[in-house]
């Protein structure tokens, strides 16, 4: 198994934390999306990785023997939590899966994007303050989220076990001091993301150990 992805990309975070949940071993392959324009923009790696010039892509043996590569963070997790079902990373009951996958797509939906390489640099073009703009949205973000937490956190932020919500959490949450957001605004996640960052998976996972960091 081979992880097509860059310390600091937040859904290359996401999926590291998946597979350290799982217990998954994987070779680590460093594609850095700032050196000379990015390696994301090779054309080999377009035309063999992904189309979308994007991380991360995990690459994989399905049950068949078949080589498969597979792009976009919730379908990579999706499919490492059907493949390797233990320990569980969606609720057995309906109504739960659905608020967990209702915080997912608030983070990767609603709030990554705005704070991406691409959308920054287009802010930029159009004469905007970048930096401001992707700060606006994650709080914005942010503060819908703890309202859900309040709602409906437990020991994780939905219920008492740990699901995709709070992998997509802690990545989110180190975005948002890099970029600077204001966390005071949302205590609840603040709390939950210190006590995530504490169990090893999430510490394994973490920008900082990663082979290819840079300050």
């Amino acid at each position: 198994m081979k992880l097509y992805n860059y310390f600091r990309s937040s859904a290359s975070y996401r999926v590291r934390i998946g597979l350290e949940v799982k217990g998954l071993s994987f070779e680590y392959m460093p594609i850095h999306l700032l050196k000379d324009g990015g390696d994301q923009h090779k054309p080999s790696y377009k035309a063999e990785l992904n189309a979308m010039a994007q991380v991360p892509v995990l690459e994989v043996t399905d049950e068949g023997g078949a080589l498969v590569r597979l792009t976009q963070s919730v379908a990579i997790l999706e499919y490492l939590n059907e493949r390797w079902p233990d320990p569980p990373l969606l609720p057995k009951e309906a109504v739960a899966r659905a608020r967990v996958r209702s915080c997912v797509e608030l983070i990767n939906s609603g709030i990554q994007p705005l704070q991406n390489l691409g959308t920054m640099a287009e802010v930029r073009r159009l004469g905007g303050d970048d930096k401001a703009f992707a700060r606006e949205a994650i709080n914005r973000g942010l503060v819908a989220l703890e309202a859900e937490a309040k709602r409906f956190s437990g020991e994780y932020l939905i219920g008492d076990a740990l699901t995709l919500a709070d992998v997509f959490l802690v990545p989110q949450m180190f975005g948002a001091r890099r970029f600077q957001a204001d966390v005071s605004l949302t205590p609840t996640l603040v709390a939950l993301d210190k006590r995530l960052c504490e169990l090893v998976p999430f510490q394994k996972a973490h920008p900082e150990r990663q082979p290819d960091f840079s300050a």
